[in-house]
């Protein structure tokens, strides 16, 4: 266990639950297998530093294909008749 890790388990941490290294290793896992990037690794040795960026640089893709299909669904908004505005509003809800 880290130094840093111990340390902080030992100062009580107000209340909050503890984890293990062994929830920290399965988390990562878990983490690991819901990365496309990472998915199909070749090794399943890959640092946790690793994971922990591919999550970053995953979920900052995931917020600009947000912002592009919102930017798209808006343009479709003005240039559709009303009724089928009406339609797909309903379809979002």
């Amino acid at each position: 266990m880290s130094s840093r890790r111990s340390r902080s388990s030992q100062s009580g941490g107000g209340g909050a639950t503890r984890i293990t290294d062994d929830q920290i290793n399965d988390l990562l896992t878990k983490l690991q297998q819901l990365l496309p990037e990472l998915r199909h690794s070749c090794s399943n040795k890959v640092s946790s530093a690793k994971v922990l960026q591919e999550t970053c640089n995953y979920i900052r893709s995931l917020h600009r294909e947000v912002d592009d299909l919102s930017e798209r669904l808006s343009e479709l908004m003005a240039t559709t008749d009303s009724s089928q505005a009406a339609i797909i509003r309903s379809l979002l809800n």
